[in-house]
C-alpha cells in the first residue's frame, strides 16, 4: 500500500465515531477533543417527541466542525434481540420502511444540522438487511442513494481504493484500554488505511470506554496528527471518492 494515496504526507487516517448521542460524549468526549483540535462523527437518532429540544445541546458541537450523523429514526434491529416472535424487527421489515425511516430522521437532522456536501449513516446494531431467508435482502443500496458514506462492523481498517463507502469496516472499542485503542490507530498508519472507531459511553452509559483510556488515544492523535489523520467519516469519504474518481476504473 503506498502511502502517497493520502495527501499531505500523511500515513493514516482514523475517524473517532459515537453512537446514541449519550450525555458522557457532550460532557467528556467533546470538551476533550475540542481542546486537542479533533472531529469526530456523532450518530444521533431523532426520535424523541421533543426532539428539537433534546437535539439543542448538539448544535454547538456541529458548529464546531462534528458531524452530527444519521443514525435511523427507529433503530431498528433483529428480531433476534427480543423472546417475541411478533417483535418489530429488521425481519419483518420492508426496503421501502427502512428509506421512510432514514429519510425522515435526516429531514429532522437537516434542519439543526445542515450538511450541504452530505452526511454519513450508521447501520443500528451494525445490521443491514431486511427480511429473512429467502426473503432477506441487503438495504445498502437504499442507504447508498442517500449518503454519502455509512458505517458497518468489520475486522480490518479500510483500504481507500478497496472499501464499500457504503459499508464501511469498523471497530467496536468498548472497555478497550488506552494501549489496544493506540494500537488500533497505529496499525491504520503502518497499512496505509482509514479506521473507524465505535464509542458509545465514556466512563458512562452503556458499552463505555473509561475517560483515561480515551484521553491517551486522542492525545496520542494530536501529537501524531502530522502523519495520522483525524477526521469525520463524511469529510474522509469525500476524499475518498475524490480519489476514486480521479484514478478511474
Amino acid at each position: 500500500m503506498s502511502r502517497t494515496l493520502w495527501p499531505d504526507g500523511i500515513e493514516g487516517v482514523v475517524s473517532l465515531t459515537f453512537d446514541d448521542g449519550l450525555p458522557s460524549q457532550l460532557r467528556t468526549a467533546i470538551p476533550l477533543m475540542d481542546e486537542l483540535g479533533l472531529k469526530g462523527t456523532f450518530y444521533i437518532g431523532p426520535r424523541a417527541d421533543d426532539w428539537r429540544e433534546k437535539l439543542k445541546p448538539w448544535v454547538a458541537a456541529h458548529e464546531a466542525g462534528h458531524e452530527i450523523g444519521n443514525h435511523s429514526l427507529s433503530h431498528t434491529c433483529s428480531r433476534a434481540f427480543s423472546d417475541d416472535p411478533q417483535a418489530r424487527g429488521l425481519e419483518n421489515l420492508t426496503l421501502a420502511d427502512i428509506e421512510a425511516d432514514v429519510l425522515e430522521a435526516e429531514r429532522r437532522l437537516s434542519e439543526l444540522f445542515p450538511r450541504p456536501n452530505g452526511r454519513s449513516f450508521c447501520y443500528p446494531c451494525w445490521q443491514s438487511h431486511v427480511g429473512e431467508g429467502p426473503t432477506r435482502q441487503s438495504y445498502v443500496p437504499v442507504i447508498a442513494r442517500h449518503f454519502i458514506a455509512a458505517r458497518g462492523l468489520g475486522e480490518v481498517p479500510n483500504h481507500p481504493l478497496t472499501c464499500d463507502l457504503h459499508y464501511l469496516w469498523s471497530w467496536d472499542v468498548s472497555r478497550m484500554t488506552g494501549a489496544q485503542l493506540v494500537g488500533l490507530a497505529e496499525q491504520c498508519a503502518s497499512r496505509g488505511r482509514w479506521g473507524l472507531f465505535v464509542f458509545h459511553g465514556i466512563d458512562a452509559g452503556h458499552l463505555p470506554v473509561a475517560t483515561v483510556d480515551f484521553t491517551e488515544l486522542c492525545r496520542h492523535l494530536h501529537r501524531h496528527r502530522d502523519r495520522l489523520r483525524t477526521a469525520p467519516v463524511a469529510e474522509v469519504a469525500e476524499w475518498v471518492k475524490a480519489l476514486g474518481a480521479r484514478r478511474g476504473p
